[in-house]
């Protein structure tokens, strides 16, 4: 059948490609509209053109020649499909990762549409190489498929897509810590150079995609989100949130190697879905939970050490809480440690503090810092709180690479005095609070020969003890004899296992619920603990 048209002025400047969809009711795919012209079933005053982009200009006469439909060229191939909704007019179905969704001369192995068509004959009536596929799912994504099974419905179904009357929701894993919910709107297109590739490119065709945090794998290095798209370009998810630093885990494709090897595929799962039916006008809606890699991944996430961050106020005992950890088993560090080993001679500490002091507590090139002339210069605030912020730094990096160092172990502990005032309480997942009476702590403390100025100085650079230990999730009472203390402290640190290995029962429960529910639970508050 010929189509012959006259292009008014509203309509110059259009694609010649988009000028055709429009005209033709939006009732054929434009990629099919696209290989028409390319196969010179397309005329612009007469002449041939073979170019989809072409613009077109006012005056113009259109000529399009579209084919008669001709059968379905799919061979249907028996095997696994998971079916969650069919009629007369249409299929939902749960994809599984690794699953083409059409044939193609690339493809090798079984597809979608070719399974679907020996479960369903009525596919085979529809025109074409991809009968009946109206949307697409990549190879390694995974989850909810609609095929169209009659004409009427697979023009209805292209409609609402290419109208954004359907509501697509995914679920992803990407790479490091995503706070706060992030819309994109960047236009996409073919890479420049790589062709096989898609990429954000300054004139592309619209895309936008909106992404909600759901969960943070401990230490920050994944989070699952949700992502809805509103238009459905190639790669769209997968591209959109390469270009904000938070590519998917396991994509090969617009992932760095080390974030490509975190998964077995790209973590990306159709989740959710919802439309009109087609023909009836019913609102159909669809849930499909994760398959069985996806749910792998997450629970690996999980399996990340418990930080423990120990802190408390001066001769609470926080040493002798640490030690019993450490004879328990538990990995340690010591800030106090680490900043004796700073202040060594041409050690990071030592630079900075020469640096910035020149030789003023670091007099000597083969001595380390003169930490009793630097505490009495801190008895000036604005000193103190600057050289905090000097000192503070390395403290944390040296933590962190101990973190990183025991990510195995089921919990690690951390003892730092300035836990909550450094800020370096939220690289943990636990604060444990050891509580001394200070009358007893201030009595422990003249035992160490510190005087009253000594105590009150440091008492004055640190939190209140009461403040400290309300902000702890956990609090061991130092306050008896060594025995008892022992017996709280590995109550403690029983608790935190408990914590460390409820970690992924927590996650699947919550998962479930979103599945389920639509909506993510809200994480419990984490009331204090005391291990007396």
């Amino acid at each position: 059948m010929t189509h012959a048209l006259q292009v008014d002025p509203h309509w110059a400047g259009t694609r010649l490609d988009q000028f055709w969809m429009h005209h033709l009711g939006s009732t054929v795919p434009r990629a099919r509209i696209q290989e028409w012209i390319r196969a010179g079933l397309a005329t612009v005053d007469g002449r041939p053109c073979g170019k989809p982009s072409l613009r077109v200009s006012a005056g113009q006469r259109l000529t399009l020649e579209v084919p008669d439909p001709s059968p379905a060229t799919v061979t249907p191939a028996p095997g696994p499909l998971s079916v969650l909704y069919a009629d007369a007019h249409l299929v939902v179905i749960d994809k599984a990762p690794g699953l083409t969704t059409h044939p193609a001369p690339s493809v090798e192995g079984p597809t979608v549409v070719e399974r679907a068509a020996a479960a369903f004959p009525a596919l085979l009536t529809l025109d074409g190489d991809r009968p009946g596929v109206v949307h697409r799912l990549d190879k390694d994504t995974s989850g909810l498929l609609v095929l169209a099974l009659s004409e009427p419905a697979r023009v209805g179904l292209t409609a609402a897509f290419s109208e954004r009357r359907v509501h697509k929701e995914y679920l992803a894993v990407v790479a490091g810590a995503l706070h706060e919910p992030m819309r994109v709107d960047l236009p996409m297109d073919r890479h420049p150079t790589l062709k096989t590739r898609m990429a954000v490119v300054p004139h592309g065709r619209p895309a936008l995609t909106e992404v909600w945090p759901l969960w943070q794998a401990p230490g920050g290095q994944a989070t699952l989100v949700r992502v809805r798209i509103h238009t459905g370009r190639t790669h769209q998810i997968r591209v959109h949130l390469a270009a904000q630093k938070h590519p998917l885990l396991g994509d090969a494709v617009y992932a760095p190697g080390p974030i490509a090897a975190m998964a077995p595929r790209q973590m990306l799962h159709s989740w959710y879905l919802a439309f009109a039916h087609p023909i009836t006008g019913q609102r159909l809606e669809f849930r499909a939970a994760p398959p069985q890699d996806f749910w792998d991944t997450l629970e690996a996430l999980t399996h990340r050490t418990l930080r423990l961050g120990i802190t408390g106020c001066p001769g609470c005992g926080k040493s002798t809480v640490t030690r019993m950890l450490a004879e328990a088993g538990v990995p340690t560090v010591s800030a106090d440690a680490i900043v004796a080993q700073s202040y060594l001679p041409g050690a990071v500490g030592w630079e900075i503090l020469r640096c910035h002091y020149g030789r003023r507590f670091t007099p000597s090139d083969d001595a380390p810092v003169d930490r009793t002339a630097l505490a009495q210069a801190m008895e000036d605030p604005r000193l103190r709180r600057e050289v905090e912020s000097l000192i503070h730094p390395v403290v944390r990096a040296e933590v962190a690479a101990f973190w990183e160092a025991h990510r195995d172990a089921p919990v690690a502990a951390a003892e730092i005095p300035l836990l909550l005032e450094s800020g370096m309480a939220e690289d943990c997942d636990l604060v444990l609070g050891v509580f001394c009476p200070d009358e007893l702590r201030h009595r422990r403390l003249t035992d160490r020969g510190w005087g009253p100025e000594q105590r009150s100085r440091m008492d004055s650079w640190q939190w209140p003890q009461a403040r400290k230990i309300r902000a702890a999730h956990l609090v061991v009472d130092n306050s008896g004899p060594l025995d008892d203390t022992l017996r709280r402290t590995l109550a403690a640190l029983a608790v935190a296992m408990r914590l460390a290995q409820g970690r992924r029962q927590r996650l699947l429960h919550r998962l479930r619920h979103f599945l389920h529910h639509g909506a993510w639970p809200e994480s419990p508050g984490s009331p204090n603990v005391s291990s007396s």
